[in-house]
């Protein structure tokens, strides 16, 4: 039997589950693939159609490995957590892109929007049947071009289709072919989900929208408007801001600003409603998504006052494509340009510190030189921090496609040039924030791999050095540099971040974090059995307001930095590098940390006892410095002035911590809890005669409390019983023991 023929005769199974009530958008569990319905293939008395490709048909099913892949915008990256976490809720493995190679499945969520994301969907398809992969393909392209020759013999996944990836997963690995594209009712919102980056909870609000663009073809994927219910999407955010580390909220749409007009709500009243299950503190914030002018146009003064809201980023997605009223009628964008420029204008009136960014396409059939000028103007106008430069590709079946004149390659590369080149000289947008604190929402890791990414209440970037607990917080950071994309910071102060969590082995977007040794409680983070071995390392950070507050060390990797802190509490800044728990390596001592009240003690390098208790040389740093005491330390050492702080509040992590680092570099995980005050007797003693000495803290430990005694005696007891019993067998074994023992 031909690829083809088979596609013709299983055509949609989805056609014939809408008989047993599945279109109805009841609530239902995953269920095993093709219950209910059954697709037959003419000429064959077999139900489905095989090719013979993916995992055996004997393979238990919901046991294989699945990489997932993602082009496109928001909504997709979405729709791919939804599916990786059905996927891993019905037993599924799941894996990242380094090891895709030893995936069963993959799972490619397509984007039509440009010939490059379709391009590579296709690389991919053809790299996975060379290596005999078990390919499912979702997301807009099948949805909107099933014929393609590329998806001949793969299956297919439509985008209202995703709570059903399951099945189409699971019969896909028998090596069967399904096609799962037929439109209906919107996915659950409370379907099991697996964010790529767990700081971030996007939320679908509708999909697809009331346009026509005659060069988009995502319409004929999404289709027509089809609006979330606000109470359902109110809960869904109200779950994701009750998750301790999720900092920020996304609301995606092909067009959030249309929401509601099928359903008669609107933009602003869902705002009001989602505002209302936030955080009061202001923790998670929430990120309004892309929106064209005709539909916030009536909106505008409600829009505004949302956008203020502490809990919304004054930050908004409004894309223009061209400077030309002309060149927007041939793209049947419904507005002119005087339009856009009064959303613009309002925005940037009603909301303090907004930021827009925008979307230009440039040589649309037709553009002409006069037009291009007129995009340039538009833009130098406003010198968008953000704005997004594409040159029009023609995509297959839509009227722009078809449109003439075309312009020449040569030609629309120059422009392309020309609009970069503008947009990149704006290099002094983001220069009023230099010298200012910031609000920061720490979220993700940069593109250098070292630095965290962190968004100000109007969403501009700021790059921050890792430190110990920042991934996930909310801080105050001083802004020190800017640059044309973002600014360089440092944290001044600790406004929110998550207690007392222990990380999961797994965790994404959460690098540069090793053992932890909180104030309070002694929180042991490991990863993969060690204490961190990655080059990017953390320093600590301690901020309490009572002088007796236990201060908090932490073994990062790398060698990273403390931080100030802005009450009276001490702090110490250590660092570690590439250290195994238990074996005692470790380098790249970091700098210390500064208090700003003038009682900072500056440790630096890592003494064996912070270190995993295993001992180790060390690499020595610059020792912290406070802005009134000037204390100082030399590497590995501490300033003999700074003592009786150092004594007063604990100083280093006491032995506790080295131990449970220790302990879970064999069981994976640790956790160590003990009151401020017991912290701070435990490690007074030894620093201070350290600090007096002038040397290290020496590596004894201090006395060991009640509780530790009585185990030790109970292991010792129970090491005696094992010596007796074993003497009593070997005794019996020669016929030496007493009649009792022998009974017994």
């Amino acid at each position: 039997m031909t690829v083809a023929a088979c596609d013709d005769a299983v055509g949609d199974i989805e056609d014939s589950w809408a008989e047993d009530g599945g279109l109805d958008g009841a609530p239902r569990l995953p269920k095993p693939a093709f219950v209910g319905r059954r697709a037959k293939v003419v000429g064959s008395g077999s139900d489905v159609c095989s090719t013979g490709a993916g995992a055996s048909a004997s393979a238990v099913p919901g046991t294989q490995s699945v990489w997932v892949k993602t082009f496109g915008c928001s909504h997709n990256i979405s729709d791919s957590e939804y599916m990786a976490g059905q996927l891993q809720d019905y037993g599924y493995r799941l894996v990242d892109d380094a090891s895709r190679a030893s995936a069963d499945l993959w799972v490619i969520n397509s984007c039509t929007v440009k010939g490059p994301s379709q391009a590579g969907m296709s690389s991919l398809i053809t790299a996975g049947r060379a290596a005999g992969k078990a390919l499912l393909v979702a997301g807009c392209v099948p949805q909107g071009d099933k014929r393609l020759p590329e998806l001949a013999g793969v299956s297919v996944l439509g985008v209202t289709q995703i709570d059903r990836v399951v099945e189409a997963a699971e019969e896909t690995l028998r090596g069967n072919t399904v096609s799962l594209l037929a439109k209906k009712a919107l996915p659950r919102l409370d379907l099991p989900k697996v964010r790529r980056n767990r700081h971030i909870e996007i939320v679908p609000i509708s999909t697809g929208c009331l346009g026509a663009c005659t060069y988009c073809k995502t319409k004929h994927a999404r289709g027509h408007l089809g609006s979330y219910d606000p109470a359902a999407l109110a809960e869904r955010v109200r779950q994701a801001a009750a998750d301790p580390w999720v900092r920020e909220v996304w609301l995606s749409s092909e067009d959030t600003g249309a929401y509601g007009r099928d359903i008669g709500s609107s933009l602003p009243e869902l705002l009001d409603k989602l505002i209302a299950v936030l955080p009061p503190d202001g923790r998670t914030m929430l990120r309004v998504g892309m929106t064209n002018p005709p539909y916030v146009l009536e909106h505008l003064p409600a829009l505004a006052a949302a956008l203020r809201h502490p809990c919304v980023f004054s930050y908004l997605h409004v894309p223009v494509q061209s400077g030309s009223d002309a060149v927007l009628e041939a793209m049947k964008r419904e507005y002119s340009v005087a339009e856009f420029r009064t959303v613009v204008d309002a925005l940037l009136r009603d909301v303090p510190g907004m930021e827009l960014a925008t979307d230009i396409i440039t040589a649309f059939p037709g553009e002409s030189e006069g037009d291009h000028a007129a995009t340039l103007r538009l833009l130098e106008d406003y010198k968008f921090p953000h704005t997004h430069i594409s040159q029009f590709y023609p995509r297959p079946g839509t009227p722009a496609a078809r449109m003439k004149p075309k312009i020449p390659g040569p030609v629309a590369k120059q422009r392309s040039r020309e609009l970069a080149a503008a947009v990149d000289g704006w290099t002094s947008v983001y220069e009023p924030l230099v010298g200012t604190r910031q609000r920061v929402v720490v979220v993700d890791v940069a593109a250098d791999g070292r630095s965290l990414v962190g968004h100000t209440k109007s969403y501009a970037q700021v790059l921050l050095e890792p430190q110990l607990g920042l991934m996930g917080a909310v801080v105050e950071a001083e802004v020190l540099s800017a640059s044309r994309w973002s600014v360089k910071g440092r944290v001044v102060a600790w406004v929110y971040r998550p207690e007392n969590v222990i990380q999961d082995d797994g965790e994404e977007g959460e690098r540069g974090h090793g053992l932890e040794a909180e104030a309070g409680s002694v929180a042991v983070r490991l990863r993969n059995g060690k204490a961190r071995a990655s080059g990017q390392g953390e320093g600590q950070q301690q901020q309490r307001a009572a002088a007796t507050a236990t201060s908090s060390s932490t073994v990062g990797g790398g060698g990273g930095s403390g931080v100030e802190v802005t009450s009276a509490a001490v702090s110490s800044g250590v660092a570690c590098g590439d250290g195994s728990c238990g074996s005692g390596g470790c380098g790249g001592g970091g700098a210390g940390a500064g208090s700003v009240n003038g009682e900072g003690i500056g440790v630096s390098g890592c003494g064996s006892e912070v270190c995993c208790g295993g001992g180790g040389d060390c690499g020595g740093g610059d020792g912290g410095k406070s802005s009134t005491a000037a204390a100082a330390a030399r590497p590995g050492q501490l300033s003999a002035s700074t003592a009786p702080s150092a004594a007063a509040t604990g100083g280093r992590a006491s032995s506790m911590a080295a131990a449970a680092a220790a302990a879970a570099s064999t069981s994976g995980t640790a956790t160590v809890r003990q009151r401020p005050a017991a912290a701070a007797a435990a490690a007074a003693a030894p620093i201070g005669a350290a600090a007096s000495a002038g040397a290290t803290s020496p590596s004894a430990a201090p006395p060991m409390p009640l509780l530790d005694r009585l185990l030790a005696a109970v292991v010792v007891v129970g090491l005696l019983v094992m010596l007796c019993t074993g003497a009593v067998t070997v005794l019996d074994v020669y016929g030496l023991a007493p009649y009792s023992a022998v009974r017994r």
